[in-house]
């Protein structure tokens, strides 16, 4: 990364960590007519008696429902349930605000989605456009933009994939080749210990795990209703932190974020001085060995 401004990265989830709740709950679940519960029970319940994974599960039941009951369901329209997503307090300026200080710092800030809900819900957010990607179930559409099969289904472990796309800069979901060709870590574009996964409960464990042991940091948010089970992640040392879910300027969140970014920033100048000095021997001390010394 010599030569450029380094990167850090933060990767969200979406439902319970940007926005208050499940996000099919705002607007898609009662144009269907029934309560939030009654969806996810019959989703549930319908992915335990037939052995599917539960994200592709609660994709069928969403299409069955909407078929059931003759609703229209198309693409543009699950942008438009987007539209009555719920933030936290400070998540609307949160982006804007963080980018500035990662500049103050001397680093470029980049935000990514990786959620198991629904892309087109949440392009139609507010905030769609701070992500750099969103990475989300999504459905693949016909011609005439009915939904026809899942084009991606993103479940709690593969989440993790995402991250090693992020770490390499391989973004396209389609490109597999790429992602897991050999790549030395010093050319990766976003190493791991400057990602920071912000995430609410147990579905982000695995890369929450994923962050803690290649040197990133791990954050979990809550509200009242799952305050104790996020408890339980730091003291079993899943998380770094834990905070309100409330990004305005100079919480407890704001600040310990803007510390982390500083941590990052300061390293990376640190690891950026070594490299010199290793280069500055190489050409002054051991000229026919530089190579040993280039990265």
């Amino acid at each position: 990364m010599s030569g450029q401004r380094p990167i850090i990265a933060f990767l969200y989830d979406f439902d319970k960590t940007l926005c208050t709740t499940d996000m099919q709950n705002y607007a898609f679940i009662p144009s269907l007519g029934m309560t939030p519960a009654e969806f996810w029970a019959e989703a549930n319940g319908f992915g335990r008696r037939n052995r599917i994974d539960g994200i592709l599960a609660y994709m069928y039941i969403m299409l069955r429902e909407a078929e059931a009951k003759s609703l229209p369901f198309t693409r543009e329209d699950l942008v438009e349930k987007g539209r009555g997503i719920e933030l936290f307090p400070g998540v609307a300026d949160w982006f804007a605000r963080i980018n500035a200080f990662g500049e103050s710092q001397g680093v470029e800030v980049e935000h990514y989605v990786i959620s198991s809900g629904l892309r087109e819900i949440i392009e139609g957010s507010s905030i769609s456009g701070a992500f750099k990607e969103i990475y989300a179930s999504e459905f693949y559409y016909d011609e005439g933009g009915r939904p026809v099969w899942p084009k991606l289904a993103v479940n709690f472990t593969a989440k993790t994939q995402f991250v090693y796309r992020i770490n390499k800069g391989v973004l396209d979901v389609s490109d597999d080749k790429t992602l897991n060709d050999s790549m030395p870590d010093d050319s990766k574009r976003v190493p791991f210990p400057n990602m920071i996964y912000m995430g609410d409960g147990l579905s982000d464990v695995p890369c929450m795990k994923m962050m803690r042991a290649y040197g990133g940091q791990a954050i979990a948010v809550y509200q009242d209703s799952n305050r104790s089970g996020v408890e339980d992640l730091l003291a079993k040392g899943r998380v770094d932190f834990i905070f309100p879910a409330d990004y305005r300027e100079g919480t407890g969140l704001d600040l310990t974020v803007k510390n982390i970014i500083r941590k990052m920033a300061i390293t990376d100048r640190l690891w950026e001085e070594n490299l010199h000095q290793l280069r500055h021997i190489g050409e002054d001390v051991l000229p026919d060995q530089v190579e040993l010394f280039s990265f």
